[in-house]
C-alpha cells in the first residue's frame, strides 16, 4: 500500500497528481533544449577568442549540433515507441547532461565540436520523447491545455537562449568565460533525471515493435545530404557539390519512400509510419510546420545580425530588446489553445499567420523610418504584434498536428513533427544568404555597415511576409475543429477522428480500459 493510500487519497488523484509532475518535468527537458540551441551564438566571440577555435570549428559547433539533431530525431521517437518513452527519455536527457558537462569543461576545440555532436544525438533521443509521453498520458479534452503550456515553453526558450547566454557570457562566472553556458545545463539535467525516474510513467506502442535499421540509414543518410549543405553552404561559397549533395537527398528519400511501403507490408514494422500522411490533419499540419520552420529560420537569424552587427547593439541589449516578443508569445499561447481555438477553432491559427505578417510589415516600417537610429522600444509594437501572432500558432499547431494520430504511433509522429521543422529552419538559413546577404556589398566601409544592414533586414522581412501569406493558405487544409472541439464532452464518446478514439479503439482491442494509454512497467 502505498503512502498516498494510507493517507485516504484515491489512486486516480495521486495518478492525476504524478502526471502533471511528469509533465513539468519532460517540459523543462524541451526548454533546456530550445535554449541551448540559441545560447550558443551569442557566446561564439568568447569561444573564439578564448578557445582559439578556428572559422570551420565555430561553425561546426553550431553546424554539429543540428545535424546531429536534426538526423537522429525519426529515430530517436521510433526507439520511444518500441522500447519505451520514458526510458529513452532518460537515456537522452542522462546523455544530454554528460554531453553538456564535456562541452563547459572541453580542454580544446576538437573535444567541444565532439561534445556539441554528442549533445545533438543526445537531444534527439530525449525531444520526441515529450510530446510522445504528453500523447499517450493526457486525453484529447485535456492536451488543449497542456500543449498551450508547451507554446508557453517555446515562446520563453525562442528568446531566453540568447539572452540567458548574454547574461553568462558578460558576468563571466568564477573567470570560466563562456562554459557556464553548458554548465548550467548539469543541475537541472540531474535534477529532470531523478524526477523523471520518478513520476513519469512508462508507455510505449502495444503491440511489438522492431527497429528498421535500414530506414534508420536512409534517413540519416538523406538528411544530412539535405542539411550539411544548407547548414554549411554560404560560408563555403555554394559548391557544385553541395547542390549535387542536395539534388541526391531527394533520391536518397525516394528510395526510403519504397523501401518503407515494402517494410509496412512485410511485418508492420517501419521506421516512418507512411499511413500517418492519409491523415488530413496530420499531412497538412507537416507541411505548415515545415514552411513556417522556414520563416522562423529566416527571422530569428537576420534579427540578430541586423541588432548586433547593422546596429551595433550588444548582445544584452539585443536580448532584452526582445523580452516583449517572449511574453506576447507566451502569453497567446495559452490563450490560443484554452480559450479561442475551443470557439473558432482553425481560424485561430489563420489569425496568427495574418498577425505574425502584420508584425513583419510593421517592422519593416519602423526599420525604415528610423535607420540605425531606432530605439529598442520603437521596435516593441511589431515584436508584440508578431509574438501575438506566433502564439495563436505554435501550440494549437503541434494540437493539430497529432490530433488525430494513433497513439502507437505517437513516437514517429514526434519525430517526423520536429524533423521537418528542424529542415524548414536549415532550409531559411540557407535562404539568408540570397535574401539578407545578397543584399550586402562585399567591401563596406564602416560607415556603409549599418545602412546596408538596415536594407537587407528591411528586404528579408519581406520574404518572411510572403511566407506567411503562404502558410495562411496552407492553414486550409487543416481541420476546421480541433480535437477539444472533436470532443461530445470528457466523459462523452469522442469522434472516431480524434486522438482519443484511435486510442479507444486500440485499447479496447488488446483488453485495456477505454481512453487510458497503454502503460507498462
Amino acid at each position: 500500500m502505498t503512502s498516498t493510500e494510507t493517507l485516504g487519497e484515491s489512486p486516480a488523484a495521486t495518478t492525476d497528481r504524478r502526471r502533471w509532475f511528469a509533465l513539468a518535468i519532460v517540459m523543462t527537458a524541451a526548454f533546456m533544449d530550445l535554449v541551448d540551441v540559441t545560447i550558443v551564438n551569442i557566446a561564439i566571440p568568447s569561444i573564439q577568442r578564448d578557445a582559439g577555435a578556428s572559422v570551420s570549428q565555430i561553425q561546426w559547433i553550431t553546424a554539429g549540433y543540428a545535424l546531429a539533431f536534426a538526423a537522429g530525431l525519426i529515430t530517436g521517437g521510433r526507439l520511444g515507441d518500441i522500447h519505451g518513452r520514458k526510458r529513452l527519455f532518460l537515456i537522452g536527457i542522462g546523455g544530454f547532461t554528460l554531453a553538456s558537462a564535456l562541452c563547459g569543461f572541453a580542454a580544446n576545440p576538437e573535444m567541444l565540436v565532439a561534445s556539441r555532436i554528442l549533445q545533438g544525438a543526445m537531444a534527439a533521443m530525449m525531444v520526441p520523447q515529450v510530446l510522445s509521453i504528453v500523447h499517450a498520458t493526457f486525453p484529447a479534452h485535456e492536451r488543449g491545455k497542456v500543449f498551450g503550456l508547451f507554446g508557453a515553453i517555446v515562446g520563453l526558450g525562442a528568446v531566453s537562449g540568447p539572452l540567458l547566454g548574454a547574461l553568462l557570457t558578460e558576468w563571466n562566472l568564477f573567470g570560466l568565460e563562456w562554459r557556464p553556458i553548458f554548465l548550467i545545463n548539469l543541475p537541472v539535467g540531474v535534477a529532470a533525471l531523478v524526477l523523471g525516474s520518478r513520476y513519469i510513467t512508462e508507455s510505449r506502442a502495444p503491440r511489438a515493435l522492431k527497429l528498421d535499421l535500414v530506414g534508420v540509414a536512409l534517413v540519416t543518410l538523406g538528411l544530412t545530404m539535405l542539411l550539411y549543405p544548407l547548414t554549411r553552404g554560404r560560408e563555403l561559397g555554394w559548391p557544385l557539390w553541395g547542390h549535387v549533395s542536395m539534388a541526391g537527398a531527394l533520391v536518397v528519400f525516394a528510395a526510403l519512400v519504397m523501401y518503407e511501403r515494402r517494410k509496412s507490408a512485410r511485418d508492420g514494422s517501419p521506421l516512418v509510419e507512411l499511413s500517418l500522411f492519409r491523415v488530413k490533419s496530420f499531412a497538412a499540419g507537416i507541411a505548415v510546420q515545415t514552411v513556417f520552420g522556414v520563416a522562423l529560420g529566416v527571422f530569428f537569424l537576420v534579427w540578430t545580425l541586423y541588432m548586433q552587427i547593422g546596429l551595433g547593439w550588444s548582445p544584452l541589449r539585443a536580448g532584452l530588446t526582445g523580452v516583449p516578443f517572449s511574453i506576447a508569445v507566451s502569453t497567446a499561447a495559452g490563450l490560443s489553445v484554452q480559450q479561442l481555438v475551443p470557439r473558432f477553432g482553425r481560424r485561430v491559427l489563420q489569425a496568427g499567420a495574418l498577425l505574425m505578417a502584420a508584425g513583419v510589415l510593421l517592422y519593416i516600417g519602423e526599420s525604415g523610418r528610423y535607420g540605425t537610429g531606432i530605439a529598442s522600444w520603437q521596435m516593441v509594437l511589431p515584436l508584440v504584434v508578431m509574438g501575438v501572432g506566433m502564439g495563436l500558432i505554435v501550440a494549437p499547431l503541434t494540437d493539430a498536428v497529432l490530433s488525430e494520430v494513433p497513439r502507437e504511433h505517437a513516437g514517429s509522429a514526434s519525430g517526423l513533427i520536429n524533423t521537418v521543422q528542424q529542415m524548414g529552419n536549415a532550409l531559411g538559413l540557407g535562404l539568408v544568404s540570397v535574401v539578407f546577404f545578397g543584399e550586402i556589398g562585399d567591401r563596406l566601409t564602416p560607415d556603409q555597415v549599418g545602412p546596408s544592414f538596415v536594407h537587407a533586414f528591411q528586404h528579408a522581412l519581406g520574404w518572411v511576409a510572403g511566407v506567411m501569406g503562404a502558410i495562411f493558405l496552407l492553414m486550409f487544409a487543416l481541420p476546421k475543429r480541433s480535437a477539444q472541439q472533436a470532443e461530445d464532452g470528457e466523459d462523452g464518446p469522442a469522434s472516431g477522428a480524434s486522438a482519443a478514439g484511435s486510442a479507444t479503439a486500440s485499447a479496447a482491442g488488446s483488453g485495456e480500459r477505454a481512453g487510458e494509454p497503454e502503460l507498462v512497467g
